[in-house]
């Protein structure tokens, strides 16, 4: 399912940072020479932002159904495998 989140974060972040290059680009009215480098840096910054926050909101996720499945799942050794008393 993680993999589902990632991708579509990444298809939007790559809409969002196209969409933020063209108005930079219709802002100062002419094609910028290194288009390609500054896309790379937008996007980059917004990835590394929004999969922070993924990854912020994943995890306790993940850890509230691990520690679910420990606490149904008893520790407890059989008496006939505990060590005997004295």
């Amino acid at each position: 399912m993680e993999l589902i989140y990632y991708t579509i974060a990444a298809i939007v972040l790559y809409t969002i940072s196209d969409f933020i290059l063209n108005r930079i680009e219709i802002k100062m009215g002419k094609r910028l020479p290194n288009r390609s480098f500054i896309f790379l840096i937008i996007i980059m910054v917004l990835s590394i932002g929004l999969f922070n926050l993924l990854q912020s909101i994943l995890v306790p996720l993940e850890s509230t159904q691990t520690t679910k499945t420990q606490v149904e799942q008893p520790n407890k050794v059989p008496d006939a495998i505990a060590p005997a008393k004295k």
